[in-house]
C-alpha cells in the first residue's frame, strides 16, 4: 500500500462590509458589564477621584480669592 494523497481543503471567507461583526463579544451586554465593573470598584474609584477633585477645587478657589484680593 502506498501513501494516499489527500487534497487540502481551504476555506475562503468573503467578507462583506455590511455583514462583518467586529468583536461581537465586546459589545454584547455592554451596559451590564459597565454596571458590574462600577459596582465592584466604586470604593477604589472614590478613593482615587476624591482627593483629585478636592485638590482641583481647592486650587481653583485659592486662585479666585487671590485674584479678588488685589481689587481694593
Amino acid at each position: 500500500m502506498g501513501k494516499q494523497i489527500v487534497p487540502v481543503k481551504s476555506v475562503i471567507y468573503a467578507l462583506s462590509p455590511f455583514q462583518q461583526k467586529i468583536m461581537p463579544g465586546l459589545w454584547k451586554d455592554l451596559p451590564t458589564k459597565i454596571h458590574h465593573k462600577v459596582s465592584e470598584n466604586w470604593i477604589s474609584a472614590t478613593l482615587l477621584l476624591g482627593p483629585l477633585v478636592g485638590t482641583y477645587t481647592y486650587v481653583q478657589n485659592y486662585l479666585e480669592k487671590e485674584k479678588l484680593s488685589h481689587r481694593y
